[in-house]
């Protein structure tokens, strides 16, 4: 039975916008005099949020200010998020999928509400959610529940109906908590064997999959 409402991450499942967070956050770094890091460091620091973003870049350098990286971070990435930020290969294929069907799409992400809306909006795929929430737009961070649930209160579908598709613990771990089902992605920045250790209803190699899902 295809689910009536499917709520999608952002950061490593639709894009992989992992880039030019490393950008942002070096550049904020470095104007506090704290060393860069690599990008494959800053993958594994993404997916709960900015502030815990930050928070873990500055854990090798226990005395910088970590609101001031914080506030630096943001505006540094507020005017460069989506220089090489990209669809994932299949992702615009699968959101047509979805759209000629009439399945509603939502994004909950937490990324920072307003840079997750910049971000759709620069990619142009605006158009295919009825809503895009993240971070600051009232509700905790995942793995809570609560942005999953009102997003489905809003759209007047119950969990049960809904799939959440996502690439990290966060999102499986919000799937169970809100009574969704889950589809966790493998080419995002969680390593498979992570994600399967977590049972997820599926487990996605390619997103066009997510048109044909099937219980596992």
């Amino acid at each position: 039975m295809l689910p009536k409402l499917v709520l999608f991450d952002l950061d490593g499942t639709l894009v992989d916008s992992a880039p030019d967070i490393a950008a942002a956050l070096n550049a904020a770094l470095a104007e506090l005099g704290q060393p860069v890091q690599p990008l494959p460091v800053v993958k594994s620091y993404v997916g709960d949020g900015a502030a815990k973003l930050v928070e873990r870049a500055a854990a090798p350098s226990p005395d910088v200010d970590q609101e001031l990286l914080l506030e630096r971070f943001k505006a540094q990435y507020a005017t460069h998020v989506c220089v090489h930020t990209r669809l994932y290969p299949g992702i615009l294929e699968t959101l047509d999928g979805f759209a000629s069907r009439g399945t509603t799409l939502a994004v909950v992400t937490n990324k920072p509400g307003g840079l997750a809306r910049a971000l759709v909006r620069a990619l142009a795929i605006d158009r295919y959610f009825a809503d895009v929430i993240g971070d600051g737009d009232g509700f905790p961070r995942k793995p809570s529940p609560e942005i999953a649930l009102a997003a489905c209160a809003r759209h007047g579908v119950a969990p049960h109906d809904a799939v959440l598709v996502g690439d990290g613990l966060p999102d499986i771990r919000l799937a169970r908590a809100a009574g969704c089902r889950v589809a966790a992605v493998t080419w995002g920045y969680t390593s498979c064997e992570t994600l399967a250790a977590e049972a997820p209803d599926w487990l996605v190699e390619d997103p066009r999959a997510l048109l044909g899902l099937t219980p596992i």
